[in-house]
């Protein structure tokens, strides 16, 4: 083995050594008070939503069940500074299969939630948020875009009303929180 890998593989055993300062012991508790993740105490970890998750079958780290046991675990640290909880695709299939109700896509949401307020949140979800608060789509449409739609004879796209996207995230407090997201 050469240098580079042996500290390679001294770094990954660093980083998946667990101290008991790691553990917050409440942290199950608390996500199992936010709606949607009240079940998440009843996951005996039995692998249904991880070996039916479409995620998981095209990436090796993606493990709904893992993500569960962390939980479980109170290892609140180690998921919320994890950009693994933004993976999920929200298919609900892991829902549709538990047969204990856990709702694991609505825990991820609880994880997303959570992450948020701390002020994280991956810089691709906020570039999106902030598009539709500026022009009501996910994606600035460039106008050479828009140009040839017309040329194409095809209709004018519909225009958002950005005024009540803004009121709305207002009310939501998104904006405050899109100001507070690091990137």
């Amino acid at each position: 083995m050469l240098k580079n890998e042996k500290t390679q593989e001294k770094e990954m055993k660093k980083e998946m050594m667990l101290k008991v300062s790691d553990i917050d012991p409440k942290f199950k508790y608390e996500i199992s008070k936010l709606p949607g993740a009240e079940n998440v105490l009843l996951c005996f970890q039995c692998g249904t939503c991880t070996a039916d998750c479409p995620i998981a079958r095209f990436d090796d780290f993606y493990r709904p069940r893992k993500l569960v046991r962390l939980v479980q675990l109170g290892l609140k640290d180690k998921l919320l500074s994890n950009d693994v909880i933004w993976l999920c695709s929200t298919c609900f299939t892991c829902i549709d299969h538990c047969p204990q109700d856990v709702g694991i896509a609505d825990i991820v949401r609880a994880l997303r939630n959570l992450t948020t307020r701390e002020g994280k949140m991956p810089v691709v979800y906020k570039e999106i948020a902030s598009n539709i608060l500026k022009t009501g789509y996910a994606y600035v449409i460039p106008g050479l875009r828009l140009k040839k739609r017309e040329e194409e004879g095809l209709p004018s796209l519909p225009k958002a009303s950005v005024e009540n996207l803004a009121k709305l995230c207002d009310i939501t407090g998104l904006s405050k929180m899109l100001e507070k997201v690091r990137t």
